[in-house]
């Protein structure tokens, strides 16, 4: 499976430029499923709260795009009455998968939760019917990272996973070799990183929420590569250690399908092999 993820407009633009950002959104996510890419909506990315994905996609999308080409993100940065409305409303509008995050604690408002899980838990008894996604880090402490994905609380039927790089390819590696060797059969979503540039303080700034190989990309990029280049490599290494799924970060929200495109064909990923 071939994923983007894309961030809604943020809650604080002007009435006229949110309107602009969403257009821009909605224009994405039609390219993106006419090619037959899922699209995940992102909840307070980076701690910033954005606006209410879901009923801005159920308002304008109508039935133009099929339910289950989109996956929603819900993090615990809001109250619970509102996650599990949240919750409510992603089933009773016919989306069948959620993604349930903690969300960053060191930015933005708390959890209502400690933990994803707790709040996985009680949507699940809600709507069972859901089917809901989890979270790990492959670059973080792969023992604890797979024992949490066995963990029968984790009530959850994939994952998704923290941004990795093929310059982090032997952290990956072993990830997949230690869930292979532990039996984890739930699938898992690999995060790859449209970096546009090698500009540090770009790169310094998305280094506070993720791992990245800094030195290493600016060496790739002086090399000549191009954002499409580096993307693509990631994806190929992926394949390479037997990943199967992966969702694409930070691709611009303007000719959204035909950069993806581009990536895939580098990467040697056909429309037959996808």
């Amino acid at each position: 499976m071939i994923a983007v993820e894309l961030r809604p407009p943020r809650a604080e633009l002007e009435s006229a430029e949110g309107m602009d950002a969403w257009i821009d959104t909605y224009h994405a996510i039609r390219s993106l499923t006419r090619h037959d890419v899922r699209v995940m909506l992102t909840d307070s990315a980076v701690g910033a709260q954005e606006e209410n994905n879901l009923r801005h996609l159920v308002n304008n999308l109508g039935d133009t795009v099929g339910r289950h080409q989109i996956i929603p993100f819900l993090t615990a940065k809001h109250s619970l009455e509102f996650c599990l409305a949240y919750a409510d409303q992603t089933a009773q509008s016919g989306f069948p998968s959620l993604v349930v995050l903690g969300g960053d604690k060191h930015v933005g408002r708390p959890r209502c939760l400690e933990h994803a899980w707790q709040l996985r838990q009680l949507i699940r008894a809600r709507h069972p019917e859901l089917e809901l996604g989890a979270w790990a880090n492959p670059t973080a402490k792969t023992g604890d990272q797979i024992e949490f994905l066995l963990d029968p609380h984790v009530s959850a039927d994939f994952y998704l996973t923290q941004i990795v790089s093929h310059h982090q390819a032997d952290r990956v590696g072993a990830f997949l070799d230690a869930g292979r060797q532990r039996g984890l059969t739930m699938p898992g979503v690999f995060g790859v990183f449209y970096y546009r540039s090698a500009n540090i303080r770009t790169l310094e700034m998305l280094s506070q929420f993720l791992p990245v190989p800094v030195d290493a990309l600016q060496q790739e990029f002086a090399g000549g590569a191009t954002p499409i280049d580096v993307c693509a490599r990631t994806i190929r290494s992926l394949i390479d250690l037997g990943a199967k799924h992966f969702y694409l970060s930070n691709l611009p929200t303007k000719k959204t399908a035909a950069t993806l495109n581009a990536i895939l064909e580098k990467a040697g990923v056909t429309a037959t092999s996808r």
